[in-house]
C-alpha cells in the first residue's frame, strides 16, 4: 500500500538519465568535427561564389561563435524558467536545423543554418552540464564526466569515420549526422524531468547570491586552458610533414592514435579528483599538456610526435571534466544555469582565442614547431603558478590566538 511519503517522494536521476545527457553533450562536437573531411567538397562546390574562401570556413565554426555569445545568455534562462524543457526543444531543432543543408544549396542559407545551429548548441552545451551537477552528487558526478571523457575519444573517431564516407557521396550528405538529433531529443521527452531540489527552491521562492568571484576564477582558468588545448585540435597535423609523413591517411591514423590518451586521462580523473585538491588536478593536466605541445615541437621523428601527442591528449583528457567539476562545486541549484553558461562561454572563447595565440607567438618563434615548444612552455608555467595560487587559496587560514 503506498503512503504519501512514498508519492511525493522525489524522482531520482539514474543510469538512463545519466546515459541520455552523456550522449547529448557531444552534439555540439558534430558542428565542426562532422564537416571536417567535407570541407574541401564544400569549398569546390562553392568556388564560384565570391568570398567562398572565407565564407565556408566561417560557416564550418560559425556555430561555436554563437556558443561563445550565447551560452551566458541560456545560463540566465534555464535557471529561470527551467532546464528539461529547453534542452528537448533545443535538441529538436538541432536536428532539423542540422540536416537543412542538404535540402538548400545557397551559401547565404547554409551560412544561416550554421548560426541557428550554434543557438541550438549553446543551450544543450550548458542544459547539459547544469543537468550533471542537478542530478547528481559528487561522487557520481565524477563517474558521469569520466565515462563523458573517456567516449569522447571514440566518438570523434567513430564520427570522422562516418562523415569521411559521406563525403564522397556529395558535398552536403555528412550533415545527414545531425539527424541523430532527433531520437535523443524523443528519448529526453521521455527521461529527462526537472530537478526535485530546483523546482522546490522556486516554489519557496528562495534566492542564492550568484557567486561571481568563483565564476570569474573558473572562467578565466578555463579560458586559458581551453586555448592552449586548442592548439593542438586545430594545428598539430601541420607538423607531420617536417617529420617525414605526408600521407592525409598516414597522419590521420597517427593521431587517432593519439587519441588513446584521452581515454586514459578520462579514466584517470576520478580517481585524481577523488583524492587530489583543485590545484593538483588542473597543475597536472596544465604540465602534461605542456610537456606534449612541448616534445611535440621537438620531435625529430614520427614515433616521437606521435608519442608526445599521446602525452598531449592524456592532460586534454584531465581538463574538461576537472574544470567542469571544479566549477559546479561552487554553484547553487538557483544559479548552476548561468555558472555553466559562462563556463561554456569561456571554453568557446579559448577556441577563437587559441588560433590568434599561434599567430602571435610564431611572429616571435619564426616557425611552428618552436611555436608549440614555446607554447607548452608556457602551459607548464601556468601549471606551476596556478596550481600553487589554487592551493594556497584553498588551505584554511591559520587561527588567530
Amino acid at each position: 500500500m503506498s503512503t504519501a511519503t512514498d508519492i511525493d517522494a522525489p524522482r531520482q536521476a539514474g543510469l538512463p538519465q545519466g546515459i541520455v545527457v552523456v550522449i547529448a553533450s557531444f552534439l555540439p562536437i558534430l558542428a565542426i568535427v562532422a564537416l571536417a573531411p567535407a570541407v574541401p567538397r564544400m569549398m569546390a562546390h562553392f568556388a564560384g561564389v565570391p568570398g567562398a574562401s572565407l565564407w565556408v570556413p566561417l560557416a564550418v565554426t560559425a556555430p561555436g561563435l554563437m556558443v561563445a555569445l550565447l551560452s551566458p545568455a541560456m545560463g540566465w534562462l534555464v535557471d529561470r524558467h527551467g532546464r528539461s524543457r529547453l534542452l528537448v526543444v533545443a535538441t529538436a531543432v538541432y536536428g532539423l536545423v542540422g540536416i537543412a543543408p542538404v535540402f538548400i544549396d545557397g551559401l547565404p542559407a547554409l551560412f544561416a543554418s550554421r548560426l541557428l545551429l550554434g543557438v541550438c548548441e549553446a543551450a544543450i552545451l550548458t542544459v547539459t552540464n547544469t543537468l550533471v551537477g542537478d542530478y547528481f552528487d559528487e561522487g557520481r558526478r565524477r563517474f558521469w564526466l569520466t565515462v563523458q571523457s573517456a567516449a569522447q575519444p571514440f566518438f570523434g573517431v567513430s564520427l570522422l569515420v562516418l562523415s569521411g564516407m559521406l563525403s564522397g557521396v556529395g558535398w552536403n550528405t555528412p550533415f545527414l549526422v545531425y539527424a541523430c538529433a532527433i531520437p535523443i531529443a524523443v528519448a529526453m521527452a521521455f527521461l529527462l524531468f526537472e530537478p526535485a531540489k530546483r523546482s522546490q527552491t522556486l516554489l519557496a521562492g528562495a534566492v542564492a547570491g550568484f557567486p561571481t568571484r568563483h565564476v570569474l576564477i573558473t572562467s578565466g582558468v578555463t579560458l586559458l586552458a581551453s586555448s592552449i588545448y586548442y592548439v593542438y585540435i586545430v594545428q598539430v597535423g601541420l607538423l607531420f610533414p617536417g617529420v617525414g609523413v605526408t600521407s592525409p591517411d598516414t597522419i590521420g591514423m597517427l593521431i587517432g592514435l593519439a587519441n588513446i590518451g584521452v581515454f586514459f586521462g578520462g579514466l584517470l580523473f576520478k580517481p585524481a579528483s577523488s583524492r587530489l585538491g583543485t590545484g593538483w588536478q588542473i597543475g597536472i593536466f596544465f604540465a602534461l599538456m605542456g610537456a606534449g605541445l612541448l616534445g611535440i615541437g621537438a620531435s625529430a621523428s614520427a614515433a616521437q610526435l606521435t608519442a608526445f601527442c599521446t602525452v598531449q591528449q592524456l592532460g586534454a583528457g584531465l581538463c574538461i571534466p576537472t574544470l567542469l567539476l571544479w566549477t559546479m562545486r561552487g554553484l547553487s541549484d538557483e544559479n548552476r544555469g548561468r555558472g555553466m553558461g559562462f563556463w561554456s562561454c569561456a571554453f568557446f572563447v579559448g577556441q577563437f582565442v587559441s588560433p590568434a595565440l599561434v599567430s602571435l607567438v610564431t611572429v616571435f618563434s619564426h616557425g611552428l614547431p618552436l611555436t608549440f615548444v614555446a607554447i607548452g612552455a608556457g602551459s607548464i608555467a601556468l601549471a606551476i603558478i596556478v596550481g600553487m595560487a589554487l592551493s594556497a587559496s584553498a588551505r584554511p587560514a591559520p587561527a588567530r590566538a
